[in-house]
């Protein structure tokens, strides 16, 4: 059995650069971690095909656009302490609406795309 390890992730992300993503701990196939930005977006969109995403704000603001297989996406603010379940197979982007600490859980793999609609790709 691997030690039991206690991580803080707000204070790791204290620590770090700028959009400086570092991983906390491995998690299922993906990992758990951290990372800090200031106001700005949006972030290129993102997708997990084969699992969840769990996003938290530890200190901050976001808005997450997430995408359906068709029509509108939907849109939601993530205060800090909050977080939101990004469902697998869906694309998603975020703002940052001031400077925010993130902490992620991705256990699977990650698409990117730097096009309007990544659904039409």
């Amino acid at each position: 059995m691997k030690p039991v390890t206690v991580v803080h992730p707000l204070a790791v992300s204290l620590s770090l650069k700028e959009m400086d993503f570092r991983k906390l701990a491995d998690f299922n196939t993906g990992t758990g971690g951290v990372f800090w930005s200031d106001t700005g977006g949006p972030s290129p969109w993102e997708m997990h095909p084969d699992t969840d995403e769990l996003l938290m704000v530890l200190d901050g603001a976001i808005e997450v656009e997430v995408l359906p297989a068709d029509g509108a996406g939907e849109k939601a603010r993530v205060d800090s302490g909050g977080f939101v379940v990004i469902p697998r197979g869906h694309w998603h982007r975020q703002w940052m609406l001031k400077r925010t600490a993130e902490f992620y859980l991705t256990p699977g793999k990650t698409l990117m795309s730097h096009a309007d609609d990544p659904r039409k790709v």
